[in-house]
């Protein structure tokens, strides 16, 4: 028996709580993780206050929350001191960054990797229902406001390690001494995304009977004429 949408919720809810208690307890860096959690917070409240009126879908919920839990792990540890390492020697008797031949900690690019892989398809179905989009548009629309989004948390990192500075404003960023961290998270971030958009274009693909109609729709022409000047002026004259 499916559980009904609401409860869904309400447990993913409970177990992210649980998560953020359980992770919010001792945190490498009391004051990088409140820092790292602000957004966290902004995020929930509006997923809590908006999902009588626009809920998600449970893939979408799901997804989101799968991220958030990535995220609560990079702020309890600092992301550049995720201890994955240990976490493979201990369980798989293996060093990771040895056998990759990794000099820095890569746990902040895997979640700047999932922003896009896990959080594409919630902007996708957010983009869709308000704007209506359909065919090629509902695929690339949301790959470029995921991209906005990287970009837009990268512009947000930034005025925070400037505001704070220091040591705070240097664990915050976590950019390991790489002057490309910022547009490598970006790259990895819209490499997710593309991925996540791509996955969904062949689901669809199979189930949805006029995908090829609706596909060919979207990119055909719909206004023949030019829509600079000329029809400025147009529009000036039928507005008087």
């Amino acid at each position: 028996m499916r559980i009904p949408h609401t409860t869904y919720l309400y447990l993913l809810t409970l177990l992210f709580s649980m998560v953020v208690i359980i992770l919010g307890i001792s945190p490498l860096d009391r004051h990088d993780w409140a820092l790292e959690n602000f957004l966290v917070v902004v995020f929930v409240l509006i997923l809590g206050l908006s999902h009588r009126a626009f809920p998600l879908s449970r893939v979408s919920y799901s997804l989101i929350f799968i991220f958030l839990c990535l995220h609560e792990i990079g702020a309890h540890y600092t992301y550049a001191k995720v201890p994955y390492d240990q976490f493979f020697m201990a369980n798989f008797g293996f060093n990771l960054n040895e056998l990759m031949s990794w000099e820095r900690n890569h746990f902040d690019r895997l979640v700047h990797f999932s922003f896009g892989l896990l959080l594409a398809y919630p902007i996708r179905e957010v983009y869709c229902r308000i704007a209506d989009s359909k065919g090629f548009w509902s695929y690339f629309f949301p790959l470029e406001l995921t991209m906005a989004a990287s970009m837009m948390f990268e512009l947000f990192e930034w005025g925070a390690a400037e505001l704070f500075g220091g040591d705070l404003g240097i664990a915050y960023l976590g950019t390991q001494g790489d002057i490309w961290d910022a547009h490598k998270d970006m790259a990895l971030a819209s490499i997710g995304a593309l991925l996540a958009m791509s996955i969904t274009l062949v689901i669809n693909l199979y189930i949805q009977k006029n995908f090829r109609e609706e596909w060919k729709e979207s990119l055909s022409i719909k206004h023949k004429q030019p829509l600079g000047e000329d029809e400025i002026v147009r529009r000036l004259k039928k507005k008087e």
